[in-house]
């Protein structure tokens, strides 16, 4: 039987079989991905310091047009603020923000030696859902992404500390968290990104220790 681990592996492709972490999150006009508009999406990727352990990178962000004949909700809108028609917000159509966003993704792969990104996202399947569809729109084919992988941090969250809200989550891993702030794609982005590299350099923690511990057993 195979008993080796990827956990305490010394770089980003090892760790994640070729894959680099890259957290996603969408502000949308719904819940319905083929339907209503994309708003906002920001991109956080993961790099691994010499000592292995994780930490998040610059985010990068891009405001979004609404693609022609999305359906936006007025009460989605209530929850994130996001006023589509400001004349301030610089949104960009569909295809440059993926490229925006896409640029930078496929950048952090590189450096990092990795194949191919993979999304973690609060309710990754919400984020990938979207992502995936907007990619489908405007006919992108040079997606970074894996088109159904996925990380999860509600569920990640609820393993580590009992929490899947996001705030709670965040909390109970010893992180701020400013609700004022939330539902701002960069914002949310950045605050799943700390609990992610959290929740995975607590475990790299654990097996090291047990390592530490069993070490003269073995010898």
């Amino acid at each position: 039987m195979d008993t080796t681990s990827n956990s305490t592996a010394s770089t980003m492709a090892g760790r994640f079989r070729g894959f680099l972490p890259v957290i996603v999150d969408v502000e949308t006009g719904g819940f319905e991905a083929e339907r209503d508009a994309l708003l906002e999406i920001a991109v956080v990727p993961i790099a691994m310091e010499p000592s292995g352990f994780l930490v998040p990178q610059p985010a990068v962000a891009a405001n979004v047009e609404p693609f022609p004949g999305a359906n936006i909700d007025p009460r989605s809108l209530e929850v994130t603020g996001i006023d589509p028609d400001h004349p301030f917000r610089g949104a960009l159509p569909e295809r440059q923000a993926l490229d925006h966003v896409f640029n930078a993704v496929r950048e952090a792969v590189r450096v990092a030696g990795c194949q191919r990104a993979v999304l973690v996202g609060h309710n990754a399947a919400f984020d990938l859902g979207f992502l995936n569809a907007a990619v489908r729109r405007v006919g992108h084919k040079r997606n970074p992404f894996h088109p159904f992988s996925c990380f999860d941090t509600a569920t990640l969250g609820g393993l580590a500390y009992g929490q899947t809200v996001l705030s709670k989550a965040v909390l109970a891993a010893g992180l701020t968290f400013d609700t004022r702030e939330a539902h701002s794609a960069i914002y949310d982005a950045e605050r799943t990104a700390e609990l992610f590299c959290e929740i995975v350099n607590r475990w790299r923690r654990l097996e090291l220790t047990e390592r530490e511990q069993t070490a003269p057993l073995i010898a």
